[in-house]
């Protein structure tokens, strides 16, 4: 006898994971405002989904820290505090440290050559002056390393923090000088990567990490009391 309600968790499964990677990019970039209540009916007529999906979303996001259920009164967007920054980026830097070693060990020639190829278009968007797309191609090389790491775990763990830490670098723009920086340690991460150092790429993305860190707490530390990021 085929058992139907098998097939029917896996549909929800999949639209709730999809209503997952639609939501999340418009927290982190800001569409939808830190401590706001997040629009359920608004989101399921954009959407033309029930609220059981939806909120079985809402669940997932809420897991990632970038929201918060409330009792009776619903699903609110969370703002990034300096105490969240301080807890999760040297957290971070450590999963960050270990994905470079480890991807050092498992790496292939063809996904060097890939993060070379977005290495080199992250570089020319920075000579452009295109913050969007070298953020794009930014994330883009530090997943692929994670990615190279060959570890589900590590992978899982990251990116839920990462998630969290996005909107803050999103919302506070960095400077010419730290852009500037940013760019000459990403010289360095493909270096130690082509070398397939290790050790010595794991050091340059912990501290690549922290000086992200001290750039988004700057930012925090200057920005009014009424702006949530």
């Amino acid at each position: 006898m085929t058992d139907l309600s098998a097939n029917m968790i896996i549909e929800r499964r999949s639209l709730h994971l999809e209503l997952v990677e639609r939501l999340r990019p418009l927290i982190i970039e800001g569409q939808m405002a830190p401590d706001k209540k997040v629009p359920e009916k608004a989101l399921c007529e954009q959407f033309s989904v029930s609220r059981t999906p939806l909120r079985e979303a809402l669940k997932v996001l809420a897991a990632e820290g970038l929201v918060r259920l409330e009792p009776n009164r619903g699903a609110w967007v969370t703002a990034i505090t300096i105490e969240e920054v301080e807890e999760v980026f040297p957290v971070l830097a450590v999963l960050e440290g270990l994905s470079g070693e480890l991807a050092c060990e498992k790496i292939s020639d063809e996904e060097i050559a890939r993060i070379r190829s977005l290495h080199d278009a992250m570089i020319q968007s920075y000579r452009d002056r295109d913050l969007a797309a070298y953020f794009k191609f930014n994330q883009e090389i530090h997943l692929g390393i994670l990615s190279a790491a060959r570890n589900e775990t590590l992978a899982n763990s990251s990116m839920a923090l990462s998630a969290r830490m996005l909107r803050a670098r999103y919302a506070a723009n960095m400077s010419d000088e730290r852009w500037g920086e940013a760019v000459d340690e990403h010289n360095e991460i493909i270096r130690a990567l082509e070398a397939r150092d290790g050790k010595k790429l794991a050091a340059i993305l912990i501290v690549h990490m922290k000086n992200k860190q001290s750039s988004v707490m700057r930012w925090l530390q200057n920005a009014p009391d009424d702006k949530g990021v």
